[in-house]
């Protein structure tokens, strides 16, 4: 079965795909049938040969899902674009727990917040002077802190 699909080329770290024609079972990286163009994914340019990838697809070449979704980008195919990544079962999982974790914690912090609220709008001169006794009282405890690490 043939594919249309990329092949990684350009330096280390500054990746150019070529999108070439190959069969699906061997190494992209070999030999491949035809060159139909190229895309930058950092400048998102693609270059393609827009008739020669129709005579493929119309010989029965079948395009990855990457390519898919760039062909449908430039226009030359049309349809939904595909997913073309996929999440694990075990990824998929943890995901759910950290959400449903995430809810839970949001919650009840919104109901500290609305308890809170009314409190400080009315007692505005009170808090200042409450402000100012703890930071007498913990002076002390910094220098009892201090005292014990010189021991």
């Amino acid at each position: 079965m043939l594919a249309i699909r990329l092949q990684r080329v350009g330096r280390k770290k500054q990746a150019i795909y070529r999108v070439v024609v190959s069969e699906k079972t061997k190494d992209m990286y070999g030999n491949h049938l035809e060159i139909l163009g190229q895309y930058n994914p950092h400048s998102k340019e693609a270059v393609l040969k827009e008739d020669r990838i129709k005579h493929w697809i119309s010989v029965g070449a079948q395009a990855s899902e990457t390519v898919s979704n760039l062909l449908i980008k430039e226009g030359i195919l049309e349809g939904d674009k595909k997913k073309s990544v996929s999440i694990s079962k075990k990824r998929a999982a943890k995901k759910d727990a950290k959400e449903v974790e995430g809810k839970k914690e949001e919650a009840p912090v919104e109901v500290e917040k609305t308890e809170e609220t009314p409190k400080k709008e009315t007692p505005k001169k009170e808090v200042p002077a409450e402000e100012a006794k703890p930071d007498a009282t913990e002076k002390p405890a910094e220098d009892s802190k201090e005292e014990k690490e010189t021991k």
